[in-house]
């Protein structure tokens, strides 16, 4: 008999994740099941310890549940084999791999190796999707804000064209991609991605391949546009056309970027959101890989 332990996130998927993992029951018949609130069962590194070498360890969530895992088990030597189930409300991840929530679990090895990282305020994290600055992290800073205050459904296209329309205010920048700096006005998105999709199933990076080997990352930067030449093209990044718009879009494959505001903004990591930044450095999977060797 196998042995598996099922870790979910309770608040994923505005509070239905547990429901879901528990449907992993009618999956997993071959062995024993248990199930794990990672809200309340204190660190990953106790959990890991005290947990059998054999034991199949099944991630239950959606991008949020994952952008935790990597960062809360930095350093550890996980002995036991991980599997990831989605089951959340943002799924870039699965959308990545091709795959929707609900799909049969599946092993994440291979996709938490030598993950990029970014440095904001001398604090580094991991990221498994992207990292956005601009008009991503004023909607995931709001999102977020609802979440906190408990409302039941966040209508995050809602939110996005409320920053287009009228609420975000789009920044100058400078950016260092590869030791050459540019300077950029009135720029409305500057995401580093390790995927293609970013904010609910945007296709924000067409050509990012997260396992390839050139270890890359995409830096993508929307500029130079006015509110009202922005909204028509904005809703192209949902099928990934917005790269043909190249007097106003950049895109570029790169080791390492920084990115400077002239005013702080809300940053975000896979969705999860960090207020008042005004600069943050990403890093590939090479300088990632370099680092651990």
């Amino acid at each position: 008999m196998k042995n598996y332990c099922v870790l979910y996130n309770p608040l994923a998927n505005n509070g239905k994740a547990e429901a879901a993992a528990h449907a992993l029951e009618a999956i997993l018949t071959d062995g024993e099941v248990r199930y794990v609130d990672v809200a309340s069962m204190g660190s990953y590194y106790d959990f890991f310890v005290s947990c059998d070498d054999d034991c199949i360890v099944i991630l239950t969530g959606g991008d949020g549940t994952l952008h935790h895992f990597i960062n809360d088990t930095r350093g550890l030597h996980i002995k036991q084999t991980i599997y990831y189930y989605g089951a959340g409300s943002g799924n870039d991840f699965l959308n990545d791999l091709g795959l929707e929530r609900g799909a049969a679990p599946f092993e994440l090895t291979e996709y938490i190796k030598n993950l990029p990282f970014v440095r904001i305020d001398g604090k580094e994290y991991t990221f498994i999707n992207n990292v956005g600055f601009g008009l991503d992290g004023y909607v995931c800073e709001v999102g977020n804000r609802e979440r906190n205050e408990k409302k039941k459904a966040i209508n995050y296209t809602g939110i996005a064209l409320k920053g287009l329309l009228y609420d975000f205010k789009p920044c100058n920048a400078t950016v260092t991609v590869d030791g050459v700096t540019k300077t950029y006005k009135r720029v409305w998105l500057a995401p580093v991605t390790n995927g293609r999709y970013f904010g609910g199933g945007m296709k924000i990076a067409p050509d990012q391949d997260r396992l390839d080997p050139d270890g890359k990352i995409t830096f993508l930067i929307v500029h130079d546009l006015s509110r009202p030449r922005i909204v028509p093209i904005f809703p192209e990044i949902f099928k990934g056309t917005h790269v043909r718009h190249t007097k106003y879009i950049e895109i570029v494959k790169c080791d390492e970027v920084t990115v400077r505001f002239d005013r702080p903004c809300a940053v975000q990591i896979d969705g999860e959101s960090i207020p008042n930044v005004t600069e943050y450095t990403a890093y590939s999977r090479n300088a990632s890989k370099a680092r651990n060797a």
